[in-house]
């Protein structure tokens, strides 16, 4: 099968654009072995160098030029490649007395299998596994979806009874994961759209504002195909439909109030020109305030792309696409919705509020004049409410990305080092047959040791093994938690002897082994010289690790304890018969790992020829103390030039030595592998956080160990895993959070020109961000990237409302009205498109947050934080507001009322 695999599909996988390699496990890679019998070797003077250069000069093909010859020329070429097992065996050595002497007289030469490093297994049995690797850039579901269509024209060429099947392929939650995206958008347009409906009272104004959504979503994919941004879990995942229509709800319910009242005072139906003319007035009075409350919608996110590293790399397509939809959605409120309300909303417009719009003025007048009244008191509560959340945000806890449930599992398991290969097959296969048992699982496959390329190098006693889980409606309780099911997996597993496990998720693992060099979440490093040392506090460290709640998976590197048959070269011995210890090592190299001497070419197939002990010699220490070591030689690398080697074998003198004569052989134990960072050695203790947040838990490992664990002189502990991530991107959010809102300062001071009235706006940012901790308290989340970015969305959405609501009250004011009444005025007519616009923002993004579908982890915390702001900064707008608008604008002498925004 390996065969097959390295010369059938293998080849045929390569070919698909987007594939840069297919690694390849298990089987065995045949090989053409020619085998000696030391006991021949010596009786003949031979060495098992002098059959590797035989055999290797005797293998090759060799080019001579071109000669010319009446006017054609002709290449010279001298072939001496053998073409099968017998040629191999028939070169010739040596001749003695007349008599050649063949390899076949001293070794046996057939096929064998080369010493593999690692191996594969799927439930329970031996197979050969392929991994296909993408180029960097590559679009992975295109790759896979290709890979996969090659694979089926691959097992045509396969020989009856054997097949390639794809066994994991992240297609699969690649699909999943759109599917989440596509129903969010879907359920967030329809609520948005229902919203319009209820609360605008006009079907043609609901459709014309409801257009603006595929309009705008066609304008974001045209965008995001001449971009090159894939549409997937983070680019899709932060489009919300309220938010691209929000500029349109102002400047449409600002036009069906013109006509109202229009209608009413002139007792008709407005004429064509007096729709265009009244329509171009009141988007006129709102334009400027909602383009600016988009713009700066869409400015927050340019911060966005700020980030680096793994944070950047996830959210710079969402802030792309989000800034590509609001641009949009501008552009279309500037140029369709004005044409499409004067084209197309003739008629008889009601002058009149629906039912809901009643009951919302009757509730809101009176809290209106109670706030105004009281104005000190509502300041304090808003200040109290903020430094509560302040304090409220401490104890939240902190993780990097929340962890999206990829469906499969990954496990990692670890056995005692040393343990050979076969032993370790067999503990594999026992392990996937006992996890085949529970039927949520589909199957399950591992893989051992090291592949053909070491792209992921392990010794054979450890092995990545990967559960591939049926859909959840084919489990016998579609119900039931995933967590139960790994809990009792764990405990079905733990009874079986010589393993230790650590649970985590296939891409999971693999992103935390390529950001920080570990495949746990948290890692913790001791750095020094001695490797005993580091054991002994690397075994402390883990005490404490254990303890800890939230800890699972707590593990030790297997620093130590390798078995190791040390073959030590004595050195006075060797002197004495004038050798060096290279001509030992080289000698026993070739013994047991052999040495190549050239290849078999069987058409495009070549299979390395190899020169080594038999199998049954290879295995044995005291065959391995008889082997011949050269005598006579260049003092270099032993070699016995032809004379001498005659001359010796015709006189009987010895020609070589055994090497037990110039080696001791003794089996020790060894270190397991010495890993080095910063050119310094360091050991490693990792774990998984489950039932906790990522940021408290390293706090308080941090502080035990500092506390419990005393360190020698030059020793010193250091954390890594994702938690690395979350400092980097805290850091990169320290500032970035603070350069957003003075952006948002700023264009709020260059939109009213007034400095007391961009500080009214932008009260509202603090008191949107404390909703965001209350609903991220509220459900049990985290602090993370995700909700960070939610927050600054979120800070860009507090401002639109105020935005418009201080816009129109300047308006009133300019026009004469008294500070009072052109407060209650501006609040009660900017009511149905304050609530309106929330309405729509914060329905749009409900399917993100309360969605349970792949994926929906990380979009999660996002949604959250921008519903729960979006609630606290209406109840702002509409109370907070104008309390503070009052307080900083009190009649004064020589002070004029302000200039109308628009």
């Amino acid at each position: 099968m390996r065969t097959l695999q390295d010369w059938v599909v293998r080849p045929q996988l390569r070919n698909v654009p987007g594939v840069t390699e297919v690694n390849t496990i298990g089987g065995y890679a045949r090989q053409i072995h020619i085998t000696p019998d030391p006991a021949r070797l010596v009786a003949l003077g031979f060495t098992l160098d002098e059959v590797a250069n035989a055999v290797e000069a005797n293998n090759r093909n060799i080019g001579a030029g071109y000669i010319e010859r009446n006017g054609q020329q002709f290449l010279v070429r001298v072939p001496g490649q053998v073409d099968d097992i017998a040629q191999i065996g028939a070169i010739v050595l040596d001749r003695r007395e007349g008599v050649p002497i063949r390899v076949r007289d001293v070794a046996q030469v057939g096929e064998g299998r080369e010493l593999r490093t690692g191996a594969a297994t799927q439930d329970g049995t031996e197979v050969v596994l392929g991994t296909v690797f993408m180029l960097v850039g590559a679009n992975s579901r295109t790759v896979s979806q290709a890979a996969a269509e090659r694979l089926k024209v691959a097992n045509a060429s396969l020989p009856a009874g054997v097949q390639a099947v794809p066994v994991y392929d992240r297609t699969a939650l690649v699909d999943r994961t759109i599917v989440t995206v596509a129903k969010n958008l879907i359920e967030g347009a329809l609520l948005v759209i229902v919203v319009l409906f209820l609360l605008l009272g006009n079907v043609r104004a609901a459709l014309i504002t409801a257009a603006v959504i595929p309009l705008a979503m066609l304008f974001t994919l045209t965008g995001m195909v001449r971009g090159g941004v894939s549409g997937n879990l983070m680019s899709l995942g932060a489009l919300d439909f309220g938010l691209i229509v929000d500029g349109a709800v102002i400047i449409v319910e600002n036009c069906l109030r013109r006509f109202g009242e229009a209608q009413l005072r002139l007792g008709r139906v407005l004429e064509r020109d007096e729709r265009f003319e009244l329509t171009a007035d009141a988007t006129a009075e709102v334009i400027r305030p909602s383009l600016f409350g988009l713009g700066i919608i869409t400015a927050v996110y340019l911060p966005v792309f700020a980030l680096t590293g793994i944070e950047g790399k996830m959210f710079h397509p969402m802030a792309i696409t989000v800034v590509l939809a609001l641009s949009g959605a501008m552009l279309l409120s500037l140029t369709f919705v004005p044409a499409a309300i004067a084209l197309l909303l003739g008629g008889k417009v009601a002058e009149h509020e629906n039912r809901a719009m009643r009951w919302a003025r009757g509730v809101y007048a009176p809290l209106l004049d109670r706030a105004l009244r009281h104005g000190r008191w509502i300041g304090i509560a808003a200040l109290a409410t903020v430094a509560l959340c302040t304090v409220l945000a401490t104890r939240l806890g902190s993780e990097f990305i929340p962890n999206l449930d990829e469906g499969d599992v990954a496990l990692h398991a670890l056995r005692i080092p040393g343990t050979s290969l076969e032993q370790a097959i067999t503990m594999q296969s026992t392990l996937e047959k006992r996890i085949k048992q529970f039927p949520e699982v589909a199957h399950v496959f591992g893989k051992l040791g090291t592949a053909e390329v070491a792209t992921d190098p392990m010794p054979p006693s450890v092995a990545d093994t990967f559960l591939i889980m049926h859909p959840r409606d084919r489990w016998p309780d579609p119900r039931k938690p995933k967590a139960q099911l790994l809990a009792e997996i764990e405990e079905a597993v733990k009874q079986l002897p010589g393993n230790n496990y650590e649970f985590t998720q296939p891409i999971q693992m693999r992103m935390n082994e390529l950001i920080s060099g570990v495949r746990a979440d948290v890692a913790i490093k001791v750095y020094g010289d001695d490797l005993d040392t580091l054991v002994k506090v690397g075994q402390r460290v883990q005490q404490i690790a254990s303890s800890v709640p939230g800890a699972a998976d707590v593990s030790l590197e297997q620093a130590t304890g390798l078995p190791m048959l040390a073959v030590v070269p004595d050195r006075a011995a060797l002197a004495g018969y004038g050798l060096n210890p290279g001509v030992v090592q080289d000698t026993v190299a070739a013994a047991v790992g052999g040495q190549e001497a050239g290849q078999l070419f069987e058409g495009d197939r070549r299979f390395d020829i190899v020169v080594r002990l038999p199998e049954g010699l290879r295995q044995d220490p005291a065959a391995l103390a008889d082997l011949p070591i050269p005598l006579r030689g260049d003092g270099e690398r032993g070699d016995v030039d032809e004379s001498s080697r005659a001359a010796g074998w015709r006189s009987g003198e010895p020609t070589t030595v055994p090497l037990r004569e110039v080696a001791n052989i003794e089996t020790v134990l060894g270190p397991n592998q010495i890993n080095r960072e910063d050119g310094k050695r360091r050991i490693v203790i990792t774990a998984n956080v489950r039932d906790r947040d990522l940021g408290s838990f390293v706090t308080e490992v941090q502080q035990r160990v500092q506390a419990e664990v005393a360190l020698p002189t030059g020793y010193w502990i250091g954390y890594g895993g994702t938690f690395e991530q979350l400092i980097s991107a805290g850091q990169r959010l320290a500032w970035v959070v603070p350069g957003t809102l003075l952006l948002i300062f700023a264009l709020l001071y260059w939109s009213f020109g007034s400095l007391r009235d961009a500080v009214v706006v932008f009260s509202g940012v603090p008191l949107a961000l404390t909703g965001g901790v209350v609903a991220l308290a509220m459900r049990g989340l985290a602090l993370s990237i995700s909700a960070g970015v939610g927050f600054i969305a979120l800070s860009g959405v507090a401002v639109l409302n105020g935005l418009v609501m201080i816009a129109f009250i300047r308006g009133l004011r300019a026009d004469g009205m008294p500070l009072e009444q052109a407060l209650r005025e501006g609040a009660l007519s900017r009511l149905r498109p304050v609530l309106m616009t929330a309405l729509v923002a914060a329905l749009g993004f409900v399917p993100m947050a309360f969605n349970v579908g792949a994926g929906a982890e990380v979009q999660r915390p996002l949604a959250t934080v921008v519903i729960g702001g979006i609630v606290s900064s209406t109840l702002l707008t509409l109370l907070v507001l104008p309390v503070l608008y009052r307080w900083l604008h009190r009649a004064r002498p020589g002070r004029r009322a302000p200039k109308a925004v628009g």
